[in-house]
């Protein structure tokens, strides 16, 4: 059993409760930064390495041994649905998600039939189910977005200017529909599952959306963003929506779902927080690359994101985007113990 840093103040701060202090969690907390965790992936490649529960267990804890974080976060990936569903997916070294068969016609969507998580990613609802046990934080299960499942699977490949994608939304308005539908039921499906299975918050990521103008986010993005966060509504666990690059989209993104918005670093967090709005969580936003610098910079930096936070009820800390590989798990543990201690507040 992990020791517990704390109490649940990870969803209390998600629901915009008082809490003792701000809480934290890294996206990517568990990943390549680590030793122990490049020993106990070994020449796994991350979707393989996501059908081993014990794996997947192993390599959510590692990172709370280290520093008292929050929050854990299942370890997955944003494509192990689709690969549930019978896509040939595959992550390649250095790329990324490679598709060898793009999603462009009307044909190539009617290719993704409905995702039956007990039956098409048992492993995860099982890692799920015995991290429950292990746990003495709160467990965040996640889903990409149905933008950037999409832009994936249109492009076949990692992309720069998203430009198959764009072309598809503008030049094929049904064929677009179709294939956002699709990766919605698909996205309420998969969360679902993970709620039923254990996971006690989750996290829509929408990495890529930012890629997008207002216009085009509020037209083709915004209602199917807004169906995963309604189908999952009932479940009673708080959602997080993050996405990169989106100053100009968080008032929509807030219009679209979620309890909690993400913010990366382009976006001072008192002013992304007027954008979102004072009714809904804020989580955020460090810049990742801050932590290659010296202690001292990352200390200024962070004591800047926790001023514009000002103390208000409903902020997680966390950095704009994942760990990078990079960064040294000294300099992660002392930014908890750093975040913990400044914003601690008097008992009674």
């Amino acid at each position: 059993m992990i020791e517990p840093p704390a109490t649940d103040r990870f969803l209390r701060a998600c629901r915009r409760e008082p809490v003792d202090r701000t809480p934290v969690w890294f996206m990517r907390q568990a990943g390549r930064y680590l030793p122990e965790y490049r020993r106990a992936r070994g020449d796994l490649d991350i979707l393989e390495t996501c059908r081993h529960p014990e794996v997947v267990v192993e390599l959510t804890l590692q990172p709370l041994r280290r520093m008292p974080l929050d929050a854990a976060i299942v370890f997955s990936d944003i494509m192990v649905p689709l690969r549930a569903i019978g896509l040939p997916v595959r992550v390649a070294p250095g790329t990324g998600p490679v598709l060898e068969e793009p999603i462009r016609s009307e044909a190539d969507v009617l290719r993704l039939r409905p995702l039956e998580p007990e039956a098409d990613e048992p492993e995860l609802l099982e890692a799920i189910r015995l991290l429950r046990g292990e746990l003495s934080v709160p467990l965040i299960g996640f889903s990409g977005a149905p933008f950037t499942l999409a832009s994936y699977l249109v492009e076949g490949s990692p992309s720069r200017d998203h430009a198959r994608t764009k072309a598809l939304l503008h030049g094929a308005p049904d064929v677009w529909a179709g294939l956002m539908e699709r990766l919605a039921t698909l996205c309420v499906a998969h969360l679902r599952a993970q709620v039923e299975a254990g996971a006690q918050a989750v996290q829509l990521f929408d990495s890529w959306v930012g890629a997008l103008d207002p216009e085009d986010y509020e037209r083709a993005v915004l209602p199917y963003s807004r169906e995963v966060f309604r189908g999952i509504a009932d479940l009673g666990v708080p959602a997080i929506h993050f996405g990169v690059g989106t100053g100009e989209l968080l008032s929509l993104m807030a219009r679209a779902g979620g309890d909690v918005i993400g913010v990366d670093w382009r976006v001072p967090l008192d002013v992304a927080w007027e954008r979102v709005g004072s009714d809904r969580g804020v989580q955020g936003n460090l810049d990742p690359a801050v932590c290659l610098a010296t202690w001292e910079a990352v200390r200024e930096k962070a004591l800047g994101v926790l001023r514009r936070a000002g103390g208000r009820p409903g902020h997680v800390f966390n950095l704009g985007h994942g760990v990078l590989p990079q960064t040294s798990p000294e300099t992660l543990a002392r930014l908890v113990d750093l975040v913990h201690e400044a914003t601690e507040r008097p008992s009674g």
